[in-house]
């Protein structure tokens, strides 16, 4: 074990984690934004809506990360159209490109975590509460969302775990995050075992803290029932 090597590796790769946490997060904002909406068209009953949604979910769930990310970077960024509008300057940059597929990914498989979790609700409570009288907005803040909630918390955190680890593929496209720096890293002192293995125990102590942090959300949630929306 070079601990020469570790000693000048661990504080590089320490540098690298706010840009991993940054895309991990920006990227399951993002996607939890089209994955409501992704959700909400499956469940929609339009069959012009749920049909392109499915579509997207299919496709997406069904062909690599790796692949997907090498699509919009290498594929959509060579495209005439894309090079002569107002996207150019985000699709010429790697790291919207790769913060991009990475929000459409977790935004496809958010939308089932979401999907599932309102169709968990039964369906004689919103019945219930639409006899009492309450309007589509009241049962869903009262009634809906506070128990798709409690089944979406658990999920949705293992998403967050998933992306966190998903972001070393974005050192594909020289996306400079936590492998990023410990590929360069490697080449350079030709220490690969030292280097990866500083940089997997980065990941784990990430995913440990996230893991800690997702149970106790759901603590908070099963002590209160669900949060409610205000308004």
């Amino acid at each position: 074990m070079r601990w020469d090597v570790l000693a000048e590796a661990v504080p590089a790769l320490v540098a690298a984690v706010p840009l991993t946490l940054q895309l991990a997060v920006a990227a399951i904002l993002a996607g939890f934004v089209l994955a409501v909406l992704i959700a909400l068209a499956r469940l929609s009953g339009s069959w012009p809506l749920a049909a392109p949604a499915y579509g997207f979910v299919y496709v997406v769930r069904g062909t690599p990360l790796l692949l997907q990310i090498f699509f919009v970077y290498y594929g959509l960024a060579q495209l005439d159209l894309i090079r002569h509008s107002f996207l150019w300057p985000v699709f010429r940059d790697e790291y919207w490109c790769a913060l991009l597929a990475l929000s459409l990914n977790t935004a496809a498989y958010g939308s089932e975590i979401i999907r599932g979790g309102l169709q968990s609700v039964g369906r004689g409570q919103v019945e219930a509460a639409q006899a009492f009288g309450f309007t589509a907005w009241q049962r869903f803040r009262r009634i809906i969302f506070p128990q798709a909630l409690r089944q979406m918390v658990p999920a949705y955190g293992n998403e967050l775990i998933l992306m966190v680890k998903a972001t070393s593929l974005a050192s594909t496209v020289t996306v400079l995050e936590v492998t990023g720096t410990a590929r360069i890293i490697a080449s350079e002192t030709y220490a690969p075992v030292e280097v990866f293995v500083a940089a997997g125990a980065i990941y784990l102590l990430l995913n440990a803290v996230l893991t800690a942090g997702v149970h106790a959300l759901e603590a908070l949630i099963g002590r209160r029932g669900g949060f409610a929306m205000a308004g």
